[in-house]
């Protein structure tokens, strides 16, 4: 990549790197700004969004009742994981015929969201600049991030759509009067003069668990996104020298390990949104 005629600095190749595909393309997007749309979010996530939900719609509708192959095993053991987790949290069978497919789903689109880290830094965003210089655009500003959870948006409109499910729960489950008499006789005890303050814990925790709940997997992919970045300056800056060739061999053992290691993290990121998913719809189904 190069900037109006000249190399990247550092810098500059890190802040292109994180700059969206966007509404507004000259800057970094701030991290909370509803003026700007990151379509390259939007995208990938929805291609990958549709991607997990034809992986297991082919799983079930290839599925035989005799031995099964390596595919549909995988997918059965991940649905009885799914299955099992969902038992232990949520009791009430009827909810789960819902909240266990929605955390399958959950754990598979974070998943694919999550694994888009590992893919090299350079590839998508070389390709996409082609495109665009070939387009006609000044290839400088062909901004592109194709990792949907380093995008704060993306997580907490994840963690939003929780909420809203967890809503639905409490009303479906306790009913308007009852949630409300909860909402207010909740957790300090149901006395007049402690209403305001059962309503504020209420209102604290509701917005307290939808921030850490996006919050926690933005915060672990833009972390792992950067470290991608920096070790992919190692290779950059490669050289015919013997501190060349050094850089060189850091590069690709530095990248190999982190990726190897990176696995685990986007599995269990992906995991614990899930859980958290399930804990909270499962809070939504007890009273105080």
């Amino acid at each position: 990549m190069s900037a109006e005629g000249h190399a990247l600095t550092s810098g500059e190749y890190i802040v292109h790197h994180l700059t969206h595909l966007s509404t507004d393309g000259r800057k970094p997007a701030g991290l909370v700004d509803f003026s700007i749309v990151n379509y390259d979010s939007i995208i990938f996530s929805t291609l990958l969004g549709v991607l997990g939900c034809f992986l297991l719609w082919r799983a079930a509708s290839k599925a035989t009742s005799g031995v099964p192959g390596r595919f549909q095993a995988a997918v059965e053991i991940l649905f009885e994981m799914v299955e099992s987790q969902a038992k232990g949290i949520v009791h009430n069978a009827n909810s789960r015929k819902l909240v266990a497919p929605l955390a399958l789903t959950v754990f598979v689109w974070i998943f694919l969201l999550n694994a888009m880290d590992l893919l090299p830094v350079d590839l998508l965003p070389l390709i996409w600049e082609k495109i665009y210089g070939a387009a006609g655009g000044n290839p400088h500003h062909a901004f592109l991030r194709v990792v949907p959870t380093a995008d704060l948006s993306i997580t907490m409109g994840l963690s939003v759509g929780v909420l809203i499910t967890c809503l639905v729960y409490n009303l479906k489950i306790k009913g308007v009067g009852g949630w409300v008499h909860e909402l207010f006789a909740a957790p300090f005890g149901n006395h007049w003069a402690l209403y305001p303050f059962n309503f504020a814990m209420q209102m604290v925790e509701f917005v307290a668990k939808t921030v850490s709940h996006g919050m926690r997997l933005f915060g672990n992919m833009y972390a792992g996104e950067l470290i991608f970045l920096l070790i992919a300056l190692l290779g950059g800056a490669f050289t015919l020298s013997l501190g060349g060739f050094a850089l060189a061999a850091l590069h690709i053992l530095a990248g190999t390990v982190w990726a190897i290691f990176h696995i685990l993290i986007i599995t269990l990121q992906a995991f614990v949104f899930m859980m958290l998913t399930l804990v909270y719809v499962g809070q939504a189904h007890e009273t105080h």
